[in-house]
């Protein structure tokens, strides 16, 4: 069977992308105001069809509960009326946002009299290939559509339902602004060749970005004849420094373990400054294991929590470079900062990682050595995320370095190119 016959309902998946293709000289061309009408019409078609959304989404879930899917791949499919609601909040201010097209920059007038500056473009076509969240598939639409890009989207088999109305809605939203309908494709079948397929189409998709567990990230690096973003593997720690308020990090590391841990951006391991373990550790682990927390710990940590019934094992050999996404917790006891950055270097997915301390000096040096994606002084790592710092929604979290890194909202979306006006000028 070539990939060609692979089929997404009764089309092949060149066929999305072919009339994925074909909207991209459209949406070029589109206003911002067309493309801002495509989000609030996309914002009221969730709030009015909640109660179908909500219905299909069971339908995903009973199946998930039934195939055994884990509780953290369970919250993450899982879409009530809350977050359908927060969803469309989130639509609405990647709408509030200015047009990302409109931007000019690096304006700079030549000696010999030309004027040259850069513009920003669409990327073209997205390849979004994603697992069990079925909130990728409206982050994306907005954020494809709002910079005037096509997107093909293949979603996971968890959730095929859900996928299936919201993109209905999406498309519909299309209609209503005057946008062309075949911006957004969706995939429609849970036979894993097309996500292959997808991979193959260099000639009509200009990026791909997986948003999934490791093994999707390795398979779309393998395999894709396109560029690829990978990212959104958090293995993510925290370092309390001797000098740090103890009270207030207790509370950070909380927040970051434990406001929601199924997330990419949830905290995996925290170190603890030797000179402040004992009394760090015993609180930590007293305030935690009241909020369903267990952990796995160094020898040094273990031995400090060997009085508590808290639910403390000794880490195995792999539990350094594990992302958790769920309510367990490393801790290791480090003899000062060079080695909590050390441990760091070693185990991080150089996605979020952070230091807690009152020493500026200190915090700097963390600063500038850890090379992850964000990087964070006296705050919680669930931060890095594209609408708490400011982008609206966000596509992915690139912990790669070209061409994006972070959270991906509208700029990273997009490229530039340099316009250069002249008056008939010819190069001496």
């Amino acid at each position: 069977m070539s990939d060609s016959s692979l089929t997404a309902g009764s089309t092949s998946v060149r066929d999305l992308a072919v009339a994925a293709r074909a909207s991209v000289l459209s949406l070029k061309r589109s206003s911002h105001e067309a493309r801002n009408q495509f989000l609030f019409a996309l914002a009221n078609g969730l709030r009015d069809q909640t109660e179908a959304v909500e219905a299909a989404n069971a339908i995903d879930l009973a199946a998930a509960h039934a195939a055994g899917l884990a509780p953290a791949m369970l919250d993450r499919l899982r879409l009530d009326a809350a977050r359908i609601k927060a969803m469309a909040v989130d639509v609405e201010h990647v709408a509030s946002l200015p047009d990302p097209l409109a931007q000019r920059f690096d304006l700079r007038a030549l000696p010999n009299g030309l004027i040259a500056h850069k513009r920003r473009v669409p990327l073209g076509v997205l390849g979004v290939i994603y697992e069990s969240r079925p909130n990728v598939t409206i982050d994306v639409a907005a954020l494809a559509i709002k910079t005037g890009n096509a997107a093909v989207l293949r979603g996971g088999k968890e959730s095929i339902s859900s996928n299936r109305i919201l993109m209905q809605i999406a498309r519909a939203a299309l209609v209503i602004a005057g946008l062309p309908s075949g911006a957004l494709q969706f995939v429609d079948t849970i036979d894993r060749g097309a996500t292959l397929e997808l991979l193959k189409l260099d000639d009509l998709v200009d990026l791909i970005i997986p948003r999934g567990g490791a093994g999707l990230h390795a398979f779309c690096r393998r395999e894709s004849r396109i560029p690829v973003v990978t990212g959104g593997i958090g293995i993510c720690h925290l370092y309390v420094d001797a000098s740090a308020n103890l009270e207030r990090a207790l509370n950070v590391v909380r927040n970051a373990k434990v406001q929601r841990p199924t997330v990419c951006n949830a905290l995996d391991t925290v170190l603890v400054n030797a000179r402040v373990a004992n009394d760090f550790v015993l609180a930590l682990a007293e305030q935690l294991s009241q909020d369903g927390v267990e952990f796995r710990c160094d020898a040094a940590s273990l031995d400090i929590l060997r009085p508590l019934n808290v639910g403390a094992s000794a880490a195995g050999d792999e539990d350094f470079d594990t992302e958790w996404l769920g309510l367990t917790l490393g801790i290791r006891v480090v003899d000062n900062a060079e080695a909590a950055m050390a441990h760091i270097e070693a185990h991080s997915s150089g996605h979020s990682d952070g230091i807690l301390t009152e020493d500026p000096a200190q915090a700097e040096d963390f600063l500038a050595r850890i090379d992850s994606a964000a990087v964070y002084w006296n705050a919680s790592t669930r931060f890095t995320d594209g609408a708490e710092l400011g982008l609206g929604a966000e596509v992915a979290v690139s912990t790669q370095r070209l061409h994006a890194r972070g959270p991906m909202g509208l700029s990273e979306l997009t490229s530039y190119k340099w316009v250069i006006e002249g008056d008939y000028h010819v190069r001496a």
